[in-house]
Protein backbone atom coordinates (compact mmCIF):
# COMPACT_ATOMS: atom_id res chain seq x y z
CA UNK A 1 0.00 0.00 0.00
CA UNK A 2 1.40 3.50 -1.35
CA UNK A 3 -0.56 6.38 -0.90
CA UNK A 4 0.61 10.04 -0.96
CA UNK A 5 -2.06 12.07 -0.13
CA UNK A 6 -3.77 15.52 0.71
CA UNK A 7 -6.18 13.78 3.02
CA UNK A 8 -5.80 12.89 6.99
CA UNK A 9 -4.06 9.62 7.49
CA UNK A 10 -5.53 7.02 9.48
CA UNK A 11 -2.96 4.62 11.10
CA UNK A 12 -6.31 1.33 11.64
CA UNK A 13 -6.83 1.54 7.72
CA UNK A 14 -2.57 0.52 7.32
CA UNK A 15 -3.04 -2.13 9.81
CA UNK A 16 -5.92 -3.59 8.26
CA UNK A 17 -4.11 -3.81 5.16
CA UNK A 18 -0.70 -5.39 6.46
CA UNK A 19 -2.29 -7.24 9.16
CA UNK A 20 -2.28 -11.07 7.89
CA UNK A 21 -2.80 -14.62 10.18
CA UNK A 22 1.23 -15.11 8.65
CA UNK A 23 2.18 -12.09 10.60
CA UNK A 24 3.16 -12.18 14.28
CA UNK A 25 4.32 -8.43 14.46
CA UNK A 26 2.92 -5.29 13.10
CA UNK A 27 5.32 -2.26 13.53
CA UNK A 28 3.19 1.54 12.54
CA UNK A 29 5.09 4.30 12.65
CA UNK A 30 3.56 7.80 12.77
CA UNK A 31 5.23 10.68 12.26
CA UNK A 32 3.06 14.19 13.53
CA UNK A 33 3.93 17.65 13.71
CA UNK A 34 4.96 19.20 16.91
CA UNK A 35 4.54 22.42 18.82
CA UNK A 36 8.61 23.10 18.71
CA UNK A 37 11.29 22.36 17.10
CA UNK A 38 14.92 24.33 17.76
CA UNK A 39 13.14 26.57 20.12
CA UNK A 40 10.87 27.94 17.93
CA UNK A 41 6.66 27.65 18.34
CA UNK A 42 6.11 25.70 15.42
CA UNK A 43 2.31 26.56 14.02
CA UNK A 44 2.02 23.50 11.22
CA UNK A 45 4.07 21.85 8.36
CA UNK A 46 3.42 22.09 4.53
CA UNK A 47 4.65 19.37 2.52
CA UNK A 48 5.02 19.37 -1.29
CA UNK A 49 6.21 16.59 -3.62
CA UNK A 50 7.35 15.50 -7.11
CA UNK A 51 4.47 13.12 -6.48
CA UNK A 52 5.30 10.59 -9.59
CA UNK A 53 9.06 10.69 -8.44
CA UNK A 54 8.39 9.91 -5.11
CA UNK A 55 5.62 7.38 -5.87
CA UNK A 56 8.74 5.41 -7.65
CA UNK A 57 10.92 6.08 -4.62
CA UNK A 58 8.44 4.35 -2.37
CA UNK A 59 7.78 1.23 -4.73
CA UNK A 60 11.62 0.95 -4.66
CA UNK A 61 11.93 1.10 -0.81
CA UNK A 62 8.98 -1.52 -0.61
CA UNK A 63 10.98 -3.96 -2.68
CA UNK A 64 14.02 -3.20 -1.55
CA UNK A 65 12.22 -4.48 1.93
CA UNK A 66 11.00 -7.22 0.16
CA UNK A 67 14.53 -8.16 -0.92
CA UNK A 68 16.25 -7.93 2.62
CA UNK A 69 13.89 -9.42 4.36
CA UNK A 70 10.90 -11.20 2.21
CA UNK A 71 8.39 -9.03 3.24
CA UNK A 72 5.49 -7.78 1.27
CA UNK A 73 3.11 -6.76 3.97
CA UNK A 74 4.04 -2.91 3.80
CA UNK A 75 2.64 0.22 3.65
CA UNK A 76 4.19 3.74 2.66
CA UNK A 77 1.66 6.80 3.38
CA UNK A 78 2.78 10.18 3.12
CA UNK A 79 0.76 13.24 3.37
CA UNK A 80 0.96 16.49 1.68
CA UNK A 81 0.24 20.18 2.01
CA UNK A 82 -0.88 21.61 5.11
CA UNK A 83 -0.16 19.50 8.18
CA UNK A 84 -1.37 21.09 11.44
CA UNK A 85 0.20 20.51 14.98
CA UNK A 86 -0.63 16.71 16.02
CA UNK A 87 -1.48 15.67 12.74
CA UNK A 88 -0.05 12.30 11.21
CA UNK A 89 2.57 13.76 7.89
CA UNK A 90 4.00 9.77 7.59
CA UNK A 91 2.82 5.97 8.22
CA UNK A 92 5.03 3.26 7.57
CA UNK A 93 3.46 0.21 8.14
CA UNK A 94 5.19 -3.15 8.54
CA UNK A 95 3.78 -6.98 9.27
CA UNK A 96 6.24 -9.92 9.51
CA UNK A 97 6.28 -13.17 10.63
CA UNK A 98 8.66 -12.26 13.89
CA UNK A 99 9.04 -8.47 15.51
CA UNK A 100 12.80 -8.29 15.02
CA UNK A 101 12.77 -7.86 11.03
CA UNK A 102 9.05 -6.02 11.42
CA UNK A 103 10.87 -3.53 13.68
CA UNK A 104 14.25 -3.16 11.47
CA UNK A 105 12.16 -2.94 8.55
CA UNK A 106 10.49 0.30 9.81
CA UNK A 107 13.25 1.49 11.33
CA UNK A 108 14.85 1.30 7.94
CA UNK A 109 11.76 2.16 5.36
CA UNK A 110 11.64 5.63 7.47
CA UNK A 111 15.15 6.50 7.51
CA UNK A 112 15.05 6.05 3.69
CA UNK A 113 12.15 7.97 3.24
CA UNK A 114 13.31 10.90 4.85
CA UNK A 115 16.83 10.52 2.84
CA UNK A 116 15.63 9.50 -0.47
CA UNK A 117 11.52 10.45 -1.42
CA UNK A 118 11.38 13.87 -2.78
CA UNK A 119 8.60 15.25 -0.37
CA UNK A 120 10.10 18.75 0.94
CA UNK A 121 8.64 20.20 4.46
CA UNK A 122 8.23 23.50 5.15
CA UNK A 123 7.91 24.43 8.89
CA UNK A 124 6.18 27.26 9.50
CA UNK A 125 6.58 29.22 13.01
CA UNK A 126 5.73 32.04 15.31
CA UNK A 127 7.80 35.09 12.93
CA UNK A 128 8.82 33.24 9.95
CA UNK A 129 9.63 30.08 7.98
CA UNK A 130 11.78 27.66 6.48
CA UNK A 131 12.31 24.83 4.19
CA UNK A 132 13.70 21.57 5.99
CA UNK A 133 15.89 19.20 4.74
CA UNK A 134 17.42 21.08 1.79
CA UNK A 135 20.97 21.43 1.03
CA UNK A 136 20.98 24.76 2.72
CA UNK A 137 18.85 23.56 5.80
CA UNK A 138 21.85 21.08 6.33
CA UNK A 139 24.59 23.37 5.61
CA UNK A 140 23.25 25.61 8.62
CA UNK A 141 23.17 22.74 10.65
CA UNK A 142 26.56 21.56 9.70
CA UNK A 143 25.28 18.44 8.98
Amino acid sequence: MILITQDKLDSEVVRQKISKDTNGAVCIFLGSTRSTHQGRDVMYLEYETYHKMAEKKLIDISNEIYDKWQLDDVAYLHRIGRVDIGEISLIVGIAAPHSKEAFLACQYSVDLIKKTVPIWKKEVYVGGEVWIGTPEDMAMRNI
